[in-house]
């Protein structure tokens, strides 16, 4: 006889019920289920699976660019072959060493992250500066980019394209260059203008040098082979020389013998040299005047090398490659000396190696003696290898010169380290952050045991 209330209610609202007679509210239930966040965590693949995915992806291009550049290569005749490999070499080796340091920087960048070293206090970075994901994500793109371009070179070359191939280097260059220049605000515009600014400031030192400026500027001293490489490259693509063999005459205005080659693996040294001087300009520290005296050193290495070329070869044997050969043991064992005691300052080391959570990687490093023995001998040897590549005249091998930029690069790597410890010593112990001190004392009865637990 009667009927319930919500019977009434739900049987006469026109706004709850359906033409067909169903209510809506269970279409409202799933609806609202459908939009809720557990519902679209479900429907979302989880990270580890996006992960590997990526991997894989990464992978199948990996061995798709190896197997078309290697069979495009053995499409060449054997005599073709090798003279195509240095000048393909040439064009990608300087962009596949940027790639490479890259990714280091986003290596020290996490290392310092997990550590108690404020490296974005040390080069005064804002809070937009990039984390080491982000310089990871584009290191990605780099490796990803650049060899394929010069799998693409290698692959319209073999196959007929000359010109399609002269063009491949060409667009990666330029695409590196207008990104670097992009006024609008992508692509990291804040950290780009930071890099052009600090670029700019080494190349005219017309104001007070500060960390970031002079901590660049060690780094291209480091890259120098890949200014020389990069004046090459752009050389033969101005003279349209690219894919061809025209360049392959040493004396020609693009050639292994060009004067352009000395000139420019010296600029890094001038300008970390010119900064020494207006340092001892600002504070009247002889220290610099030392530290200028250091770069000057790698002057004579270059020259003399490229004197071989321009000089009898009597001359070369019996003069100028001797003073070549002392000029290097000069330049090595004084910047290995300058490494240690300046740069370093090995009395407070190893701060950066103790993680803010303890792991494997912080126990096996941190205050380890091994480390002490490891980073000197490895300095030191690397060093002497390092004017290897300053010689204009021992160039023609471009695997061994390009093994042992990357050697140099790695050393590098192991010195932004230190280097960037050093300078937060310097800023704790001025009274940025007095806590620190306590870890100080820490560090000291570490480094004076040879047994510990992190």
């Amino acid at each position: 006889m009667f009927e319930s209330p919500t019977t009434i209610q739900s049987s006469h609202s026109p706004h709850l019920r359906k033409p067909g007679g169903k209510a809506v509210f269970s279409d409202l239930g799933e609806m609202k289920g459908a939009n809720s966040p557990m519902h679209a965590a479900a429907i979302m693949p989880s990270p580890i699976f996006l992960w590997r995915f990526k991997v894989i992806l990464f992978l199948i291009w990996g061995f798709t660019c190896c197997k078309i550049g290697w069979d495009s290569v053995m499409r060449m005749s054997a005599d073709l072959r090798d003279l195509f490999l240095y000048e393909a070499f040439l064009y990608y080796n300087p962009l596949l060493l940027v790639t490479m340091m890259v990714w280091l920087w986003g290596v020290c960048l996490w290392v310092f992250s997990q550590s108690s070293v404020n490296y974005a206090k040390i080069f005064d970075l804002d809070q937009n500066h990039l984390t080491h994901r982000e310089i990871w994500k584009c290191s990605i793109w780099m490796t990803i980019i650049v060899p394929t371009s010069m799998t693409a070179y290698l692959y319209l070359y073999s196959h007929g394209e000359v010109s399609l191939a002269a063009s491949q280097p060409v667009i990666l260059y330029v695409a590196v260059a207008l990104v670097l220049v992009f006024p609008f605000d992508i692509f990291f515009l804040s950290s780009r203008y930071f890099l052009l600014r600090t670029l700019w400031r080494i190349a005219l030192p017309l104001q007070p040098i500060s960390f970031p400026d002079f901590f660049l500027a060690d780094i291209l001293t480091s890259m120098a082979k890949v200014f020389s490489d990069l004046e090459r490259s752009v050389c033969r693509m101005v003279h349209r020389q690219v894919a061809t063999i025209a360049w392959f005459e040493a004396d020609s205005v693009c050639g292994s013998h060009s004067v352009g080659i000395p000139l420019v693996l010296v600029i890094p040294y001038i300008w970390r040299l010119m900064q020494c001087l207006r340092q001892y300009k600002d504070t009247k520290e002889k220290a610099t005047l030392f530290n200028a005296l250091k770069y000057s050193t790698a002057v004579p290495v270059i020259f003399l090398s490229a004197l071989k070329y321009h000089v009898l070869p009597d001359s070369w044997t019996y003069i100028y490659r001797r003073l070549w050969l002392f000029s290097i043991v000069v330049n090595s064992l004084y910047s290995f000396y300058w490494d240690v005691t300046r740069d370093w300052d090995l009395s407070v080391f190893t701060r950066i190696f103790k993680f803010n959570k303890p792991s494997y990687c912080s126990n096996l490093l941190y205050g380890r003696q091994w480390v002490y023995f490891w980073v000197i001998g490895s300095n030191l040897i690397l060093r002497c290898t390092w004017t290897y590549k300053l010689s204009a005249h021992l160039r023609h091998n471009y695997l061994t010169v390009f093994m042992v930029t990357a050697l140099e690069m790695l050393r590098r790597f192991q010195w932004i380290f230190f280097r960037v410890e050093n300078e937060w010593n310097k800023i704790t112990k001025s009274g940025f952050q007095l806590p620190m001190t306590d870890i100080a004392r820490e560090d000291e009865k570490l480094l004076g045991s040879t047994n510990h637990n992190v």
